[in-house]
């Protein structure tokens, strides 16, 4: 018999201790915290560069399978050759790149919505189906479920992309309507699906996620959608087990292509540098390290909301008295970090996470003790960057190397070549160039982030500016595929409401109710 690997809440106070398809269903545990697994599964060297030979979705199987999921192996096979499949424009999927003696990128950004969400939200709402056909057969549920989304940008658009026309899920998404790029907008407002949802939000990210959050812990407005419209709750944000699982396979597949190329020698360590905003993407790294991949330092880049580069400098989480700054990366335009919670019971256990998340919810700040202070930086350390460091750091690179990178990514490199040592680094590329190419055409043109393109690039449409970036780099940069047929689409969705959670509420029921 297969063992099941049962799942933890952080916090200490949901005791059902789920096996993996009901906490993927659950998305957040019943006392506010989140889900981490029992034990943490181990790989050795030999496994994981003997991965180097295999195709994608077989590496992320592999990985998956070790985790302890209620299913059966060959549905985990089928799960991820459907989710690693035709739908990327790069069959290696999650490729690295040597840009640099002793720097290797790692791209992400392969997938159909150009962002590293899309290496989860390819695979997570298949798991999220089966899930739901699980608990049916096993006749715990008859309930559909709502997937509800907060979105500061990229996360949006590849979860709709993801959960689009799958059965037994409606999925609705929120995003800062003054907080997105013209090209993420329209990514969203454009999406194809009977069983999607899409609301502009006049507010930050933080507006869109606390409004998500209010919805999940009212239970006034659960069993209205219970008693109305058979929904049940759930959440594709990193919150949840299923999506960010996932994302610890392309670590491990990693290290196994860079010891096959000959970047490193098999055993010897790397770093890694993470652009971090809501701390999902580093921790799986973390995790990675925990199963065995000879990660050494894990190196948070953080850009002006720089929060998290702050507690793994001081060991205080402080928001009480810290502004939200608008920056070239909004994808990391964030102030609450919902994974730090995972990494905080790993080090220090469930007690003092429901304690200090409390403190962040009533008084907007905590401070880690001096034993998990020193836990986290056995494997932490952090850096932070300027707006303007970020552009003049995508120059500097394409100038350098003929490559093209994105604002997320320039604040990684940037942070990586301060903070590096011996090690070689593996910076993480988390989003294709052309979402950002307002950005970019400012960087290449060597304009502030603040200030005005020149007269002939002003009022430019997202499209029209991915053009002048392209001629501009005279054949080192293409348009992705993903972007060619977006300019002329339908916009779906042009509904914006205020930031408040009545509004939002409203707009959502209305939708429910012509459905």
């Amino acid at each position: 018999m297969k063992h099941h690997t049962s799942y933890l809440d952080t916090r200490g106070l949901d005791h059902s201790l789920p096996a993996f398809s009901r906490a993927v269903l659950n998305g957040i545990a019943s006392g506010g915290g989140l889900y981490v697994p029992e034990t943490m599964p181990q790989m050795s060297l030999a496994e994981i560069t003997a991965l180097s030979s295999r195709p994608y979705w077989q590496r992320a199987a592999v990985v998956f399978s070790l985790f302890g999921i209620d299913m059966d192996a060959s549905v985990i096979e089928e799960l991820a050759q459907q989710a690693y499949g035709a739908q990327w424009a790069n069959s290696r999927i999650a490729p690295v790149v040597e840009v640099q003696p002793g720097t290797h990128v790692l791209e992400l950004w392969h997938g159909p919505t150009g962002a590293f969400k899309d290496m989860a939200l390819q695979c997570m709402p298949l798991l999220f189906s089966k899930s739901i056909q699980l608990s049916r057969e096993r006749g715990e549920t008859a309930e559909n479920y709502l997937i509800l989304v907060a979105t500061s940008g990229d996360t949006g658009k590849a979860a709709l992309e993801g959960f689009a026309n799958r059965d037994h899920t409606w999925i609705a998404v929120f995003y800062p309507a003054e907080g997105v790029s013209d090209i993420q907008r329209k990514q969203m407002v454009t999406q194809h699906g009977s069983n999607v949802c899409v609301l502009g939000v006049h507010g930050n990210f933080d507006d869109c996620q606390n409004t998500v959050k209010e919805l999940f812990g009212d239970e006034h407005f659960s069993s209205l959608l219970l008693d109305n419209h058979n929904l049940r709750l759930s959440s594709a944000n990193s919150i949840n087990w299923g999506r960010l699982m996932p994302q610890i396979a392309y670590y491990v597949s990693a290290y196994s292509d860079m010891v096959a190329s000959g970047g490193v020698k098999a055993g010897m360590p790397i770093d890694v540098c993470v652009p971090t905003g809501n701390f999902g993407n580093i921790l799986a790294a973390y995790y990675a390290k925990l199963m065995g991949v000879p990660i050494d330092r894990l190196i948070c880049a953080s850009n002006e909301n720089n929060v998290l580069s702050d507690f793994i400098e001081t060991g205080i989480y402080d928001i009480s008295r810290r502004g939200f700054v608008k920056t070239p990366s909004p994808s990391m335009d964030i102030l609450i970090s919902s994974n730090l919670e995972r990494l905080l019971y790993h080090l220090a256990g469930a007690e003092k996470v429901a304690r200090w998340m409390d403190e962040l919810s009533s008084a907007k700040r905590f401070e880690v003790d001096h034993a998990t202070f020193a836990a986290i930086h056995q494997t932490f350390v952090s850096g932070w960057v300027d707006n303007d460091t970020a552009l003049s750091t995508i120059k500097r690179v394409f100038e350098a190397h003929k490559y093209l990178i994105d604002p997320h990514t320039a604040v990684a490199w940037e942070v990586a070549e301060r903070m590096r040592g011996d090690n070689p680094v593996l910076v993480v590329s988390t989003a294709a160039w052309a979402k950002f190419g307002d950005d970019v055409l400012k960087a290449l043109l060597e304009v502030p982030y603040e200030g005005s393109l020149p007269g002939q690039y002003r009022g430019l449409s997202g499209f029209e500016t991915l053009a002048a970036v392209t001629s501009i780099a005279k054949g080192s940069a293409e348009v992705p595929t993903f972007l060619k047929d977006l300019e002329s689409a339908e916009e779906r969705f042009p509904e914006t409401v205020p930031a408040e959670r009545a509004s939002v509420e409203r707009a959502l029921t209305s939708w429910l109710k012509e459905q």
